[in-house]
């Protein structure tokens, strides 16, 4: 097939509503992240069929009219996150199709680079190793296939996505540990597959296999919820072929506690055990059916038993925002985190547990870690290791923090002073309003210019913005204390002559203060002070 028409675009509609329903129980079986609710494919599979009902009751005979028929569809009927984003996939093909009869090679690479733009928006935060990551690796090889053939184009996204589905458990804790790829991913891959098939007149190739990857230490580490000490290893594998649980779960019973074999009703079962013989526990298993996805996870409780775990005595974490802001803090010898969306409990815990410290000091600077951070410390302190958080609202006093700390102190008296110098350091920022909001000053909508001093707004400035000018207040405001060192951390959309007007305005106003500043490179501020 040289372009794509409309009569095509029917025909790959109604073989992904045909293959996301051969598939849908897969994609479901894996749905892990963002939430373990196992409904993916069943979410994929009505807004496609939606797609397709729209498309059917739409006339046209041309291709940009047929897919803003399944656009308009799938926006209509989706279902979930994963519905959300193939709708707007589905509007980035219509949308670099507007108005045309067919569609090329050229015009169906920047069909999958719009929709790459459309499906990023629409995520909040976007996460690696999703949905998102497979469709930017379709549409990069699709615009560097080197050819205008659509079947050359198309093809090469097909296998691109395929490989980046591949690799998503390396980017997502989650996946690794549950064994799986990303089950949005999946269901890209077999629509991109499916397209490919309509192009090229070639078979729809097997369905991807998920792969087998070695798993990181801290995947397999886990919290012992309940049962007995005694026991050091979780034990977790699927089961097909079992006729009867109960000479199943006798067998396991002998071997260790919280034991569960459950059914779903259509022949697939799960079980559990905590015990020491994992090989007793598997050949239970292979006994009595085919178990298959095993997962074997010591217990954090039991690992604390390994004391040349710690290769030294003591090290720094920090959660911070910022390219400079991370690159500061790694130069002083701390092991960083840069969050970019909802992190895992399981990332933190392999971060603290990662340094092979005795005692190990975190500096939280970064937003919505509070509930995972308070989780990962309390299962890395169960598995023996001394972890202590010192509060900071801010990169700024985390790096007062930094700097007082000195690894030659006794821990105690270090994360005492470490937690001093960042309650005498005041912090202020300069941001712009993202929403309508009541502040102590004033109302402030989008787009004004807000003045943050230790977390309250102290100064509204409205549109037309004078970034420096409403910096020079904050910095005044924050002095009037005193104060000997500022530190400024410029963010990624500060204007360029923000820290020569702020170095201008100290040199006149406070010549007794020194002023450092560094580009952090933050994205939710414009501008960071510290004042110590």
């Amino acid at each position: 097939m040289q372009a794509l028409d409309a009569v095509a675009v029917r025909q790959w509609a109604n073989a992904c509503v045909r293959s996301l329903d051969a598939n849908r129980e897969d994609i479901d079986r894996i749905n892990v992240f963002p939430v373990p609710d196992g409904d993916t494919g069943t979410n994929l599979l009505q807004t496609m069929r939606s797609a397709l009902d729209s498309l059917l009751r739409t006339p046209g005979d041309s291709v940009g009219a047929a897919l803003a028929a399944l656009a308009r569809g799938a926006l209509a009927g989706a279902r979930g996150n994963s519905g959300v984003i193939l709708s707007q996939v589905l509007r980035g093909l219509a949308e670099a199709a507007q108005g045309a009869s067919t569609a090329s090679g050229a015009a169906l690479r920047d069909a999958l680079l719009r929709a790459d733009e459309l499906a990023t928006a629409a995520v909040s935060r976007p996460v690696p190793g999703t949905v998102l990551t497979v469709l930017r690796a379709a549409a990069e090889a699709a615009r560097d296939a080197g050819s205008d053939d659509l079947d050359q184009v198309v093809t090469a996204a097909a296998k691109a996505g395929a490989a980046a589905l591949a690799e998503t458990p390396r980017q997502l804790a989650v996946l690794a540990k549950a064994g799986v790829v990303d089950a949005g991913g999946r269901g890209l891959v077999v629509l991109l597959d499916t397209l490919a098939s309509v192009i090229t007149g070639r078979e729809q190739p097997p369905p991807p296999v998920t792969p087998v990857l070695p798993r990181p230490p801290e995947a397999l580490t886990t919290a012992r919820e309940a049962g007995s000490a005694d026991y050091e290893y979780e034990v977790m594998y699927l089961l097909d072929g079992l006729d009867d649980p109960e000479p199943l779960r006798t067998a396991l019973e002998g071997l260790g506690d919280c034991v569960s074999v459950v059914g779903d009703g259509n022949g697939l079962w799960t079980v559990h055990v905590h015990c020491n013989d994992i090989g007793a526990a598997v050949e239970a298993g292979v006994e009595a059916g085919r178990p298959h996805r095993i997962t074997v996870a010591r217990f954090a409780d039991q690992v604390a038993a390994q004391a040349a775990r710690f290769s030294r005595d003591r090290a720094v974490v920090a959660l911070v925002e910022g390219d400079g802001v991370a690159e500061l803090f790694r130069a002083e010898g701390a092991a960083v985190l840069r969050p970019d969306g909802p992190v895992p409990p399981a990332d933190l815990l392999a971060l603290i547990t990662g340094t092979r410290a005795r005692h190990v000091t975190v500096l939280p600077c970064a937003e919505g870690v509070r509930a995972p951070l308070d989780e990962a410390v309390s299962q890395a302190v169960a598995a023996g290791q001394d972890v202590v958080v010192v509060p900071t609202a801010s990169p700024v006093q985390a790096l007062a923090a930094l700097a007082v700390h000195d690894p030659a102190r006794r821990a105690g008296d270090d994360v005492v002073a470490m937690a001093e110098a960042a309650a005498a350091t005041r912090w202020g920022r300069v941001e712009v309003c993202q929403s309508e909001a009541i502040t102590w000053v004033g109302r402030c909508r989008p787009g004004d210019l807000l003045a943050v001093l230790d977390g309250d707004v102290v100064r509204v400035q409205p549109e037309p913005a004078d970034v420096a000018g409403l910096a020079r207040l904050l910095v005044d405001r924050m002095l009037a204390a005193g104060g000997e060192l500022v530190t400024a951390l410029l963010g990624a959309d500060a204007p360029e002559d923000l820290d020569r007007a702020l170095e201008e305005h100290l040199r006149a106003a406070h010549p007794e203060v020194e002023l450092v500043r560094y580009p952090g490179g933050q994205a939710d501020a414009l501008l960071i002070v510290g004042v110590e």
